[in-house]
């Protein structure tokens, strides 16, 4: 596993978080749960894809769901 990315990727999403945070009222409870929420997520899929770079697409899923359909009606 390298550790180079994993490490880089928590230092950006830090700083984008500090500088971003800075810019949200008090009062804004709900955006910032939004903004939390959403870079977590952001966070958690670029680290599994720096560790695991062969995981499969969404793309890669449709096509498996559909293709015997669409061989189905040929």
């Amino acid at each position: 596993m390298r550790w180079g990315p994993l490490f880089g990727s928590t230092f950006i999403v830090l700083c984008m978080t500090l500088f971003q945070w800075k810019k949200l009222n008090r009062n804004q409870k709900k955006e910032k749960a939004a903004f939390v929420s959403l870079t977590i997520l952001g966070w958690l899929l670029m680290n599994l894809l720096f560790t695991f770079p062969n995981i499969p697409g969404p793309t890669e899923m449709i096509d498996s769901i559909y293709k015997p359909l669409g061989n189905l009606l040929e």
